[in-house]
């Protein structure tokens, strides 16, 4: 592609009892926040190097923007106010011409090659969707971002957020649809993955 490619990656500032609350639930606040620290400096560090590529790491609360603990490379914003689709229509508009594609920070199974064959599906289609294994999605990517879907009448967080997302698109778009992956919710997540359930080493 002659066009700058753009790889937008949603995070929580990793603060103790703030990040993944469902997770610490039957984790514990220490250990759920030690995984998602892990968990977020690890995709970071895999995600970065195609010279390509502007990376966007577009952070929660708006507090946060200013921390001196983001890594180099990483051109932060703060996210919007608003639900999961208002906060990703933001995004998907902000970082300038060329395709994009956005993913959360807390699917362990998110390596380089999946972001290449995300960008690789917008030379065929207009959006490509990374489908969670519980019915959501852990990525979307558009070809054409000068009007981002407002992600209306969405299930969030249910089994059918996937089919509501797909639905919502303006008839005639062409999606093309990436592996299966398992995002982590809660401790069930984990056990599925075989990680354990203590505090991580460092």
């Amino acid at each position: 592609m002659s066009r700058k490619q753009h790889l937008i990656v949603f995070a929580r500032e990793p603060r103790l009892g703030t990040v993944k609350r469902r997770l610490a639930k039957g984790l514990g606040i220490v250990a759920a926040g030690f995984w998602y620290r892990r968990q977020l400096w690890n995709l970071l560090r895999r995600l970065k190097g195609r010279a390509r590529r502007r990376h966007h790491l577009f952070v929660t609360p708006p507090t946060a923007l200013g921390a001196p603990i983001w890594p180099r490379g990483w051109k932060t914003w703060a996210q919007t106010d608003g639900d999961l689709g208002a906060r990703m229509h933001h995004a998907l508009s902000v970082p300038g011409t060329g395709p994009a594609v956005l993913v959360g920070s807390d699917i362990p199974e998110i390596e380089a090659r999946h972001i290449d064959a995300a960008f690789r599906a917008l030379t065929r289609a207009d959006v490509v969707l990374g489908p969670a294994a519980d019915g959501g999605y852990w990525l979307i990517g558009m070809r054409r971002r000068r009007t981002p879907p407002r992600f209306g009448r969405i299930r969030w967080s249910t089994a059918h957020a996937l089919e509501d997302t797909i639905a919502g698109f303006p008839e005639g778009t062409t999606v093309e649809l990436l592996e299966v992956l398992q995002d982590v919710d809660e401790v069930g997540d984990l056990e599925q993955r075989g990680e354990p359930k203590g505090k991580p080493r460092r």
